[in-house]
């Protein structure tokens, strides 16, 4: 047992909504120590490649704040930053994957995850945080009359799963992260739909076996933490 959970079991969930005064939709999840804020700003205009079409466009920004971790990072102002940029394409894919964005022709919805705080899964805590930022939304318009009907097309959920000394762990903690030999980013649906599977072999390949007995660990978790999730929304 992992500071009292099981292999397969992920770290407590906990989430607040409405966490933010001004932005049209906001969330604060906590993953075990993992904590992330994320708020939905609407924009009234699209990117040139979206214009004159029926959707509309959604873009995300993630960033770690500088006590974050244990010792204190440097803001992040280099737009450059690989890691960052490869977790905004993750998070940005999969809420795009999530959201009808035909209810939102001529806007932009720009969801920005702001890590609080690090333990590991800084970034399927942010797909968390990011999507219960869009329910958020999306409820907040559906009261106020200005949608009529639910935009966001699934439940979703995400988790990390690896190997740590041979052994299948799904939600990684920092440590656990720091010692797996192969681990994944899972974004899942619900209902078992795979959105994105993100990682690999850190050291020596494993086989397509492995890779798969990974794959299904991280959307089983993933469904489980989706389920959580909702629950408190």
């Amino acid at each position: 047992m992992r500071a009292g959970r099981s292999p397969l079991e992920p770290r407590s969930l906990k989430v607040s909504r409405q966490v933010n005064a001004y932005a049209e939709g906001s969330a604060l999840v906590e993953l075990g120590q993992t904590r992330v804020l994320a708020t939905v700003s609407l924009d009234p205009k699209v990117p040139p490649h979206m214009r004159g079409k029926k959707e509309g466009w959604l873009m995300a920004e993630y960033s770690m704040l500088p006590r974050a971790t244990h010792d204190r990072l440097n803001r992040e102002r280099n737009l450059q930053n690989g890691r960052r940029h490869e977790i905004q394409r993750l998070l940005g894919r999969s809420f795009r994957s999530s959201l009808d964005l035909k209810f939102f022709k001529n806007q932009t919805l720009i969801v920005d995850c702001d890590v609080l705080q690090a333990d590991g899964g800084t970034r399927v805590t942010s797909v968390l945080a990011g999507y219960a930022a869009l329910f958020d939304l999306a409820d907040r318009l559906i009261k106020r009359g200005t949608l009529s009907e639910w935009p966001l097309l699934h439940e979703l959920g995400a988790v990390s799963v690896g190997y740590v000394g041979g052994q299948l762990l799904v939600d990684l903690e920092y440590s656990e992260d720091m010692q797996a030999s192969a681990d994944l980013n899972v974004v899942a649906t619900g209902s078992g739909l795979i959105l994105e599977a993100q990682g690999g072999a850190e050291g020596q390949p494993i086989t397509p076996e492995q890779y798969s007995e990974l794959l299904r660990a991280g959307v089983a978790a993933a469904g489980a933490l989706s389920r959580a999730l909702h629950a408190q929304l």
